[in-house]
């Protein structure tokens, strides 16, 4: 089951923007987001995590990159669990990497 509220966070921030964007609708499509993906209560389900690492942009998205990931990784069945290809979005080969380093600790 999707909750209401990552349903809405995809409907807004799927990619996340770049933080190269410097536009005033910008700032503001960056504020509802960021409000969308706060309210996002962990656990997230595994087809939550699946629909949600689907968001990752290019960069860290002015730190919301790095809330969407723990979000994705609260689910309880990791997403990324076989090596992304070699041009993966980074976000992807982070979360890859996470598992990888979880296995060996």
């Amino acid at each position: 089951m999707i909750r209401d509220q990552v349903r809405e966070f995809v409907r807004l921030g799927c990619p996340l923007p770049s933080e190269q964007d410097n536009s005033e609708e910008g700032d503001e499509a960056f504020d509802e987001m960021e409000r969308a993906l706060h309210a996002i209560e962990k656990p997230v389900t595994d087809e939550e995590a699946r629909l949600l690492v689907t968001c990752f942009g290019d960069d860290d998205c002015f730190g919301l990159a790095w809330t969407l990931l723990h979000l994705v990784e609260s689910a309880p069945s990791p997403v990324v669990t076989s090596r992304p290809a070699d041009d993966a979005n980074t976000w992807i080969s982070r979360l890859w990497m996470r598992y990888q380093n979880s296995l060996a600790g």
